[in-house]
């Protein structure tokens, strides 16, 4: 297997005669890889001659410095993963000092309004972040295909936004999410949860199930207020928020019209673990 450290090894191999005339596929990761990171890789390895995997804790993306420094890292066991799932996979996994060169900042961008709400509301500069770090992945790497998992389906949508807005040519494809057997959705932070908290926290996926039922015959607001107190009555988990938004633009719902897609999206905290959900409801 390949692994680069520095954007120049990675850059100098991509433009060797061996990468000539291949189509490139991109998966960025903040390792802690599971079952949904490898999913994402194999739908990116059939479709591309050659996949960059990168593996790096953005520092920028965390308004949160404590959860920065509980994230989960495990670089050799991420490694061990990737070769069974394909040895020819190049693995990039720069330090910060490299990546940002030397000044680990965030660039201000204007996302039309899809940053404000839900995560954007709640993480300061969170998006900033993330728009910062995957701008350098996509121009490091120059992808044909880059792949993004639904369970951040916000970041999804404003990805999209940035590579429109800055003229990246490159395809994002957003690819389901994967969940674990009580439908918790499979994140890297579920690893600090403790094994009876992990399956209580099936609770969320059901919470979503059980809404998107009533979404065809219940208003919004009611199912606002229904998702509110499912969680005041469930004393294992804080609410930090339940939104039913449209899909294209990320508004709130104020009433339900037949052309628009709707999901709802939620977050919640589990001790000091904080995790976040969404299913599309129509």
């Amino acid at each position: 297997m390949s692994i680069f450290y520095t954007k120049m090894d990675l850059f100098s191999f991509l433009e060797s005669k061996e990468m000539q005339d291949l189509t490139l596929g991109l998966v960025p990761t903040m390792g802690a890889l599971h079952k949904g990171h490898l999913s994402l890789i194999k739908k990116a390895l059939s479709e591309n001659d050659k996949v960059v995997v990168s593996i790096f804790v953005n520092p920028t993306q965390f308004n949160n410095p404590n959860d920065l420094e509980k994230y989960p890292r495990n670089l050799d066991h991420d490694l061990a993963l990737l070769r069974k799932v394909d040895p020819n996979i190049l693995v990039f996994a720069p330090s910060a000092n490299d990546i940002y060169e030397g000044s680990v900042v965030s660039q201000n961008y204007n996302f039309d309004g899809l940053d404000k709400a839900m995560e954007g509301a709640f993480r300061p500069g969170h998006f900033d972040g993330v728009g910062t770090i995957v701008e350098l992945f996509l121009k490091t790497v120059s992808p044909d295909k880059a792949y993004f998992g639904e369970k951040d389906f916000q970041q999804l949508q404003i990805i999209r936004k940035l590579v429109k807005k800055r003229g990246i040519k490159v395809e994002i494809i957003g690819c389901p999410i994967e969940r674990e057997p009580n439908g918790l959705a499979m994140s890297s932070r579920n690893e600090r949860l403790s094994i009876e908290m992990r399956q209580k926290a099936g609770f969320i996926y059901k919470t979503l199930e059980t809404a998107k039922k009533k979404f065809g015959t219940e208003s919004a607001n009611h199912l606002l207020n229904w998702v509110g107190s499912e969680f005041e009555k469930n004393e294992d988990f804080e609410l930090e928020y339940f939104s039913i938004s449209e899909e294209e633009t990320l508004l709130p719902i104020k009433r339900k019209e037949n052309n628009k897609e709707y999901r709802a999206f939620i977050a919640v905290y589990a001790n000091d673990v904080r995790l976040i959900d969404n299913l599309k409801l129509n």
